[in-house]
């Protein structure tokens, strides 16, 4: 434990959200929308915290507060999207429904599930739209099915609806072809129909399908999008459909119910491990980083990537959320994912995978598209893919260790190929790399080194439990000469700190993770956190490392991960003030991005983030876990 006494056990109950404020959709905002506040379209988009996310197990749907779909792939999270609206407001397409007069908004998702409702208040009534990626009886349809059931409530609300595929970031141009009598919306390969209930005579034109209609109190209507990619075209019936919902529903509360969590925020808890389903791929068992490309990290337009890969470091903390939430399933897909492709990689394991694992991810494009509010480019693929990391080596092996330490046992060639990586690391550790944030400088950065101790550590483990063979007797002492180097070249006795590498007095948070790993646990880690949170911190909020004040926003995920360290040095009632301000930071829903401006705290970077859920949640953990000792 550290040095300084470990506080009193104070009790992490769930903190109270804003109330949340609703406004008119044509209020005048400022340059960002206040917390939660319904957002006014400025030149066709909206800020990036009016956004909800619906999921399937195969891609991701962006709902804004304005009923507009503005971000909907298909058929796969990383293929190109018919409905880009967030990227580009004139071409991108969107599927619209909302009231035709002004509105106020309210909207929370189904308990258990990635299911949203919204309603919308007027002067003539109150409307309840629930919009569902739909699944199937047996899981996963073989179509994309996006449902918008609309329920009238009170009075009579006029409602207008419109589908309007775009041009997939001005690559292609969407048409409508009549066929058989029914109207078929194509862009390049992919085929959709527009399925309705109740919800008005539809209006065919020459690239979208729209509509109007009237609610009255207790009717039922239905708006529904069906697509398929390269292959015919599914037409189910509104019945059919509205059973699909029904379905979706209980498959969410079902995989909710799996989980084994009753620690302190069980709610945000809860909501983020949702978030990291919804963002699963289930047929390669890979979570993706994010749901979009492109979105700025800074509002100058030079930070723009591609976040729909899987990384490796994503998995080890998916890994260790679902494992203490006590999911298995979903742990073992995504293990058996990683390793096989590890398998393939050695020794130069990648950074990050397509889903497919077959295509190389660092194969980028860039598109002639504005990009969110117009602040480019836009862009598919991720030249990351080809650094060297070594803090992937020990987040690799903590697959293992975690897996293994579930009572798992692995196969006989993932064990041989754990030997050989060890073996790797005792020489990769001494090379300058890219480090965790992926910079084009290479250095010896001090968490790299760090990742690299962690990964021998875990493998002296699972050698010493008869997981693995090799030459342990190596390990051991390269395990302690990266130490030794971390002790007295990563160390700054004037900073009072680990550094970001030798030879410089700036810091870096990703140093934190090794207060989790059990690297230190004591003094020197307790005054790091000091040190990073004094220099890198604004409010809650704080930046990855120095100077990126200058950049970009503040990650979310660092923060969280202060909490985690804070709780494991024994400073837990900091830990939990430090969570108690960041959770109602989410927005209206319980989402985050990647980043925020601690200047008016809006949303940057790509959305919703899977590593700033896995931050909450595994602080959440930490938090408990400090809690019992």
């Amino acid at each position: 434990m550290a040095g300084r006494a470990v506080p009193a056990a104070r009790s992490a109950v769930l903190p109270s959200r804003p109330t949340r404020e609703t406004s008119p959709v044509n209020a005048t905002p400022d340059r960002a929308e206040p917390l939660n506040k319904v957002s006014r379209r400025r030149d066709g988009y909206v800020d990036l915290r009016s956004y909800a996310a619906l999921g399937n197990g195969r891609t991701v749907a962006l709902v804004a507060q304005d009923g507009s779909v503005d971000w909907y792939p298909v058929p796969d999270l990383d293929s190109a999207p018919p409905f880009a609206k967030l990227l580009d407001a004139e071409h991108g397409g969107c599927i619209e429904l909302r009231p035709e007069e002004e509105f106020e908004v309210t909207r929370e998702y189904v308990p258990g599930t990635n299911i949203l409702t919204t309603t919308f208040s007027t002067t003539s009534g109150t409307v309840r739209v629930t919009d569902s990626l739909n699944m199937g009886s047996t899981g996963q349809l073989p179509w994309n099915e996006l449902a918008r059931s609309v329920d009238g409530v009170t009075g009579n609300v006029a409602m207008v609806w419109r589908v309007a595929p775009g041009t997939m970031l001005n690559t292609v141009s969407p048409w409508v072809e009549m066929i058989a009598g029914e109207p078929v919306l194509r862009t390049n390969r992919v085929g959709m129909g527009v399925r309705t209930d109740d919800a008005g005579e539809p209006q065919v034109g020459t690239q979208q399908i729209s509509g109007r209609f009237t609610t009255r109190p207790d009717s039922e209507h239905l708006l529904a999008v069906v697509a398929t990619h390269g292959e015919p075209l599914r037409l189910p019936s509104p019945r059919e459909i509205r059973k699909n919902v029904a379905m979706t529903r209980d498959m969410w509360r079902r995989w909710r119910d799996l989980l084994d969590y009753d620690g302190p925020y069980r709610a945000e808890v809860e909501r983020s491990a949702l978030a990291l389903k919804l963002l699963s791929h289930s047929p390669s068992g890979s979570v993706a980083a994010a749901a979009t490309t492109s979105l700025p990290e800074n509002r100058e337009g030079t930070k723009n990537f591609d976040y729909r890969f899987a990384w490796i470091r994503d998995a080890t903390y998916t890994l260790h959320s679902l494992l203490r939430l006590g999911e298995q399933e979903d742990v073992h897909a995504q293990v058996s994912t990683i390793l096989r492709r590890a398998r393939a990689q050695t020794p130069d394991l990648h950074v990050l995978n397509r889903f497919d694992g077959e295509v190389p991810a660092s194969e980028m494009t860039e598109y002639d598209a504005p990009g969110w509010r117009g602040i480019g480019p836009v862009v598919s693929g991720n030249d990351a893919a080809d650094q060297l990391q070594l803090g992937v080596y020990g987040d690799v092996f903590d697959i293992a260790h975690l897996y293994v330490g579930g009572g798992n046992v692995l196969d006989t060639a993932t064990a041989r190929m754990f030997a050989d990586l060890a073996d790797a690391v005792c020489d990769l550790w001494r090379r300058p790399d890219s480090g965790m944030w992926e910079l084009p400088e290479h250095r010896h950065y001090t968490s790299s080194k760090l990742g690299c101790w962690h990964g021998l550590d875990r493998a002296v483990k699972l050698a010493e439990a008869g997981h693995i063979p090799g030459c342990v007797d190596r390990w051991r002492s390269e395990r302690e000469r990266i130490r030794e180097w971390i002790e007295t070249e990563g160390w700054s006795e004037e900073r009072g700190a680990y550094v970001w590498y030798p030879g410089t007095d700036e810091l870096d948070v990703s140093v934190l993770l090794h207060a989790m790993t059990g690297f230190d646990r004591g003094p020197r880690m307790s005054s790091t956190i000091d040190a990073v949170r004094e220099e890198l911190g604004r409010g809650p909020l704080m930046y990855r490392y120095s100077g990126m004040e200058k950049e970009e926003g503040a990650f979310v995920a660092c923060s969280f991960w202060t909490v985690a360290a804070l709780a494991t040095v024994g400073r837990r009632e900091e830990a939990v003030d430090l969570m108690d301000e960041m959770l109602p930071l989410a927005n209206d829903v319980g989402l985050f991005t990647e980043m925020i401006d601690p200047e008016d705290n809006s949303f940057l970077g790509n959305f919703p983030q899977a590593l700033s859920h896995l931050a909450l949640l595994n602080a959440a953990v930490a938090l408990e876990q400090a809690a019992l000792e």
